[in-house]
């Protein structure tokens, strides 16, 4: 029987599919966040020169990660598997109904952002955004569904196809920025790829109203008394360090949208793969290649966004990610193709105190978040401070 390319496309990309139930990052994330506390604990003074992390952390996986991971069961009990394959059979017959109506260029578009794995910067996908797609109506006449009907619109079920099984809402993805629907409300056509989109991390529940400096906070940095505070031609400033030790110059952003990376197919940014270290620690190494893909950082209109592009957890503090009143801040964990607002101009500047001399006497850091590639620190790991992390980044923000 002759075949279309349009048909041998749309069988490939369903080859294509992300794993059903069971997620993507699974493997890569999973032992990448550093040994845990019992192991051998490291040292919790030490800071090093970098200043790395002047008091204790403690950890926090968000709800939509705790959630993916949690649940995940590899072997199904024999009584659902029947609900199961009736779940995958009615999820391949509307992906198979969909991809059909596209065109071949379409097709192969699709099939490029899906190969690629988000490694390359791809064109949007423009399809028409009122499609609703409806699964779980597939069932046959006096029999009951898999599941319940659901309505997913076409960017939804994309992304559930390709990068995450467990998705259910819309609200529980954020576009990127580098996407032409980014920040449209309702338009005709609608960008479809679905790597121009990032799976939220939520956190476990919302800070309370910025009103008190907390007692235990970040120290200044190396990195930040270098700074020049009449220099506002930039808005943020990244330092790159291997443990106690910062490698290459500061790198000084004024666009928008910055990638941040070590090997990269596609793309231009700060690559931390040219910068000189004269580190030899195998761990560093090991985690330095890791890196890949790495993070994009993105100065948006309610703050700074984090997605995490490559293939193993990163690690977040920020000041504006937790309650101000705690002597300790939080490290987030952040897994593969999800983003976090890391840094809130609004918060930040609520938690500075104009008026207290004490506080006037010495650097506030309330402007910098800590980012550490794979390996994660604070209560949960033998790594009490960011300067014991073997890859990790400063990101320092202009306060005007």
């Amino acid at each position: 029987m002759f075949r279309t390319k349009r048909s041998a496309l749309v069988r490939r990309l369903w080859r294509s599919r992300a794993p059903g139930g069971e997620d993507e990052e699974e493997g890569a994330g999973g032992g990448g966040g550093g040994e845990l506390r019992g192991e051998g604990a490291t040292d919790g003074r030490a800071h090093g020169a970098g200043g790395g992390g002047a008091g204790r952390a403690g950890c926090c996986l968000g709800k939509a990660v705790r959630g993916a991971k949690g649940h995940h069961h590899p072997h199904p009990p024999a009584a659902g598997a029947g609900a199961a394959g009736g779940a995958e059979a009615d999820l391949k017959a509307l992906t198979h109904s969909v991809l059909k109506k596209l065109k071949e260029r379409q097709l192969e578009l699709l099939l490029q952002a899906v190969e690629s794995r988000g490694g390359t910067r791809t064109a949007c996908l423009l399809l028409p955004g009122r499609l609703d797609c409806r699964l779980g109506l597939g069932a046959p006449a006096g029999s009951q569904p898999a599941q319940p009907p659901s309505s997913y619109s076409l960017p939804l079920l994309l992304c559930k196809v390709f990068r995450w099984p467990d998705l259910r809402h819309s609200s529980e993805v954020k576009r990127l920025c580098c996407c032409e629907s980014y920040g449209k409300i309702n338009p005709e056509l609608v960008c479809c790829n679905p790597h121009h989109l990032s799976r939220l991390c939520e956190l476990e529940s919302p800070p309370p109203p910025y009103s008190r400096y907390p007692m235990d906070f970040l120290k200044p940095t190396d990195s930040q008394l270098l700074l020049e505070p009449g220099d506002r031609s930039h808005w943020c400033v990244v330092a790159y360090w291997e443990e106690k030790t910062r490698v290459g110059r500061l790198y000084c952003v004024q666009e928008p949208s910055l990638d941040i990376f070590y090997d990269l197919p596609q793309g231009n940014g700060f690559c931390l793969g040219q910068l000189n270290s004269d580190n030899k620690s195998q761990l560093v190494q090991k985690v330095r290649s890791k890196i890949g893909c790495g993070i994009q950082l993105t100065r948006e209109v309610d703050g700074v966004w984090v997605y995490n592009r490559s293939s193993y957890p990163i690690f977040i503090k920020s000041a504006t990610l937790d309650n101000p009143d705690s002597r300790t801040l939080l490290v987030h964990k952040v897994f593969p193709g999800f983003s976090i607002k890391a840094f809130d101009y609004e918060k930040a500047f609520s938690l500075q105190r104009p008026n207290d001399h004490e506080f006037m006497q010495q650097p506030w850091t309330g402007f910098t978040v800590q980012i550490s590639f794979v390996k994660g620190w604070g209560q949960c790991y033998t790594r009490q401070f960011i300067s014991s992390c073997p890859c990790w980044l400063e990101v320092i923000f202009n306060s005007r």
